[in-house]
């Protein structure tokens, strides 16, 4: 994979676009990045927490605001993740 650049600036590159976080509590959350900021708060919408076994989704929740002291990583193409 070819480095793009800062995470942060990946992040900002990603607004409107859908993106995967996984939690430091294990969950994983899909949705469209509508905000961020330098400290990797983010705003999604259309958020749902996903199986991380499976894919499939367990809770739509809407709206979230995740704090970025929260973030595991980022995964910027959700489409790519493969579940066993």
């Amino acid at each position: 994979m070819a480095s793009e650049g800062t995470p942060l600036k990946m992040l900002f590159k990603s607004l409107n676009n859908t993106i995967l976080v996984k939690l430091k509590d294990g969950s994983e959350i899909l949705g469209t990045l509508e905000r961020c900021d330098p400290n990797m708060n983010m705003i999604l919408l259309e958020a749902k927490e996903i199986d991380e076994n499976n894919g499939k989704p367990l809770t739509n929740y809407g709206m979230v605001f995740i704090r970025g002291s929260n973030v595991l990583f980022v995964v910027f193409d959700p489409s790519q993740v493969v579940y066993e």
